[in-house]
């Protein structure tokens, strides 16, 4: 078994056992006990109710776009039309190509973390969904990754655009933002995830579609947080 270190083992001290606490508290204790050198990312964990009154269990994929962003840093290539690639450049988009991309794609050649498709390209790129898909690649118009508007998708993923799924057993985690953003913004980052989640409850749903919280950073202890 792997000793904790000793940062480890101090934080742990300090953890709440089995009681919620409010956002402001955990997020004052989270940055508090972050004393490592790197910008450490600040997560929230949920626990959902998958069961529907009727039909199979319900499976969440969204998108939420973070008012204050979430502090990730995102690679992006975008499979277009060559007469879209110099409105991709001019976006921010770090790798650009149509034929030529999908050959590397072919490859096996995954230099970036998201990739933005035309509509026009997605007939190009669909045979090659075995490999993207397992990787979370695979463009995708509910997750604004297969878009017309190229400058709003590559702005999207560079500032605060970020993918939600859950696991078969209910749980669904994604990042707010780091810990050297505010408090504030960390708190309405917060607020903003949780309320675009409860809104893709199904009436099928009876009651909280969300059962439980929990806060942490990368290297910390996690805190059971209520709602709001």
């Amino acid at each position: 078994m792997k000793k904790k270190s000793k940062r480890y083992r101090e934080i742990l001290k300090k953890k709440i056992k089995d009681k919620k606490i409010k956002i402001n508290e955990a997020i004052d204790l989270i940055k508090k006990n972050s004393l490592t050198k790197f910008d450490e990312s600040i997560d929230v964990s949920l626990k959902i109710n998958l069961k529907q009154s009727k039909g199979g269990d319900f499976n969440l994929r969204t998108i939420v776009n973070l008012p204050n962003g979430s502090g990730k840093k995102h690679k992006v290539a975008v499979l277009c039309e060559a007469d879209k690639s110099d409105e991709a450049k001019k976006a921010g988009a770090d790798i650009v190509g149509s034929d030529d991309l999908i050959e590397k794609i072919a490859a096996g050649k995954f230099d970036f973390t998201k990739l933005v498709c035309t509509p026009a390209m997605m007939s190009k790129i669909g045979k090659h969904g075995k490999v993207l898909g397992p990787k979370g690649l695979m463009p995708n118009p509910k997750l604004g990754t297969v878009a017309s508007d190229l400058s709003k998708a590559i702005k999207d993923i560079k500032t605060g655009l970020v993918e939600i799924r859950n696991d078969k057993d209910g749980n669904l985690a994604s990042t707010i933002g780091r810990k050297s953003f505010s408090s504030e913004k960390l708190i309405e980052n917060f607020n903003y995830f949780i309320e675009s989640v409860k809104k893709e409850k199904p009436d099928t749903i009876k009651g909280e579609l969300i059962k439980s919280i929990f806060l942490t950073s990368t290297m910390g202890v996690s805190y059971k947080v209520g709602a709001k």
